[in-house]
């Protein structure tokens, strides 16, 4: 362990390169499907996978579409103009000998993720992004002495979105990853699914000295294939305390740190060495011979802007306007995704004409809806129309038939239906939810625990408002929670002159 005043010596530096899958049907340059989750391996492959000889790949127009609107999901707009390259390495699961990727003209270019990290926002500004192909899938069979190679994946369209080395913390680097997994998901580009593979994440961390000033940056580690926030952070975590004490024991401290790309073990949560890091030169990036450049008109661009959704950021300020705060502002950005068939911010967007509800409705949705598709329902999709049951439980609460608590009783009733009741007052009455407003009942109770309580009555009558909420509470008590609190409290104020 490093001691926490060596640490403060020293200042971290992070940059993040976060590879994207598009949700194409069929992949980058050859026409077989794109979802190889359940497919045995090598079936979703053609000549252009296996590198045949003689294979000219096609460009999928589909793939341009989406990174066009990854464009503008990250502050940007897509390059007019852009072009392939190949890339040169050798390895199994890479049957051409180069990857078709994007070096000098990238589709993207430039753009900013804000993320806001305990209380304070952050600006993380992205370099670049650029389409790829993916290369295939090697695995190595416990005990065995050889390989296997899956090309199903090879040719998967990715998008590769490298961050500024902008970020200095672990949790920096965790919001800013999950920005860009709201982000991707909210411009309907990736599926985004972090189990599946769909968003890798590669974590570049270097350490410096701060007393050698700003702009001196130590040699940089990439750890590679990350794939959840949890595991980003630990990564950051613990490459910056092994870098520290790599160098703290070091004789020189410039040649300490080795540039090289590491993995991450996850059950002993430590990263570790794979191999040394390439340059560019070593791979020899030229333009593609087989593939035109791609060219993008202004109306097209045009056309890509026009069909964009609202995006994270912008939800953030609607809500905001309703009093939401953080917490539930991030609850809800989240269970959209979580929950794409619930359809939480179209329900909210169709309320915000009125904000009163707006306001009552979000609140419902973070505090009664999303904990109960959470808790034991998340394969479920309720069949209810919410927009039917969220108005009726309003207007049963606004006429004072329904209390604040019992509205959230009713709710997750009413959630956990085949079929609304076609009289959800009357439903409600059934299950005893209705408050009592019958007056005369209410004056009755009111006299009894008046006559009960002499002290808190005395209390009130002396200006020790606070006591009323007590006698209130001993009202609903007596009545079994269904007299109406406001009635209650103005018939106790009125027995006793006040």
């Amino acid at each position: 362990m490093i001691a926490n005043e060596i640490r403060q010596q020293y200042t971290a530096t992070i940059g993040i390169e976060c590879h994207v899958q598009l949700k194409t049907q069929t992949k980058l340059f050859a026409a077989v499907g794109n979802d190889a989750r359940a497919a045995d391996p090598n079936t979703l492959v053609s000549h252009i996978c296996f590198g045949m000889p003689g294979a000219l790949p096609v460009l999928n127009s589909e793939a341009v579409h989406l990174a066009a609107r990854a464009a503008f999901a990250l502050g940007s707009v897509p390059q007019k103009f852009s072009k392939f390259d190949r890339k040169h390495y050798f390895y199994p699961d890479l049957p051409l000998g180069y990857q078709i990727t994007q070096f000098d003209e990238p589709i993207i270019i430039g753009g900013s993720v804000t993320v806001s990290v305990e209380g304070t926002d952050k600006t993380i500004g992205i370099t670049r992004a650029h389409i790829e192909a993916d290369a295939g899938k090697s695995t190595h069979p416990a005990g065995k002495d050889y390989s296997l190679v899956d090309l199903n994946r090879a040719g998967t369209p990715l998008l590769e979105i490298v961050s500024e080395p902008d970020m200095h913390t672990a949790a920096e680097a965790k919001a800013f990853a999950h920005e860009l997994y709201l982000r991707m998901k909210y411009a309907d580009v990736s599926e985004a699914n972090l189990y599946y593979g769909n968003m890798r994440f590669d974590v570049n961390v270097s350490v410096s000295l701060i007393s050698a000033g700003a702009g001196k940056l130590g040699t940089r580690t990439e750890t590679k294939n990350i794939n959840s926030f949890r595991a980003v952070e630990k990564v950051v975590d613990y490459e910056i305390a092994r870098q520290i004490e790599v160098l703290e024991k070091a004789d020189d401290p410039k040649t300490a740190i080795i540039q090289e790309t590491r993995g991450w073990d996850d059950a002993k949560q430590r990263t570790f060495s794979q191999r040394t890091k390439e340059d560019a030169h070593d791979y020899r990036y030229f333009p593609d011979p087989d593939l035109p450049p791609v060219t993008l008109t202004d109306e097209y661009i045009a056309e890509i802007r026009a069909e964009m959704p609202v995006m994270p950021d912008e939800w953030r300020t609607r809500l905001v306007s309703l009093g939401m705060d953080k917490a539930q502002i991030e609850t809800l950005l989240d269970a959209q995704v979580e929950f794409v068939s619930e359809h939480y911010l179209a329900l909210l967007e169709n309320a915000l004409d009125n904000q009163a509800y707006a306001k009552k409705l979000a609140n419902w949705l973070v505090n009664v809806d999303v904990p109960f598709m959470r808790d034991g329902n998340t394969d479920r999709v309720v069949t209810v129309d919410r927009a039917i049951l969220y108005g009726k439980v309003s207007d049963l609460v606004e006429s004072g038939k329904l209390s604040s608590t019992n509205a959230k009783g009713l709710i997750v009733q009413l959630l956990a239906s085949d079929v609304l009741p076609a009289d959800i007052a009357a439903f409600a009455e059934t299950q005893g939810l209705i408050q009592q407003s019958n007056e005369g009942e209410i004056l009755s109770i009111v006299d009894q625990v008046l006559a009960d309580n002499p002290k808190a009555a005395d209390d009130v009558r002396g200006g020790e408002m606070k006591a009323i909420g007590f006698l209130v509470g001993q009202v609903m008590k007596h009545s079994e929670g269904k007299a109406n609190p406001g009635l209650a409290q103005q018939f106790i104020k009125k027995q006793l002159n006040i």
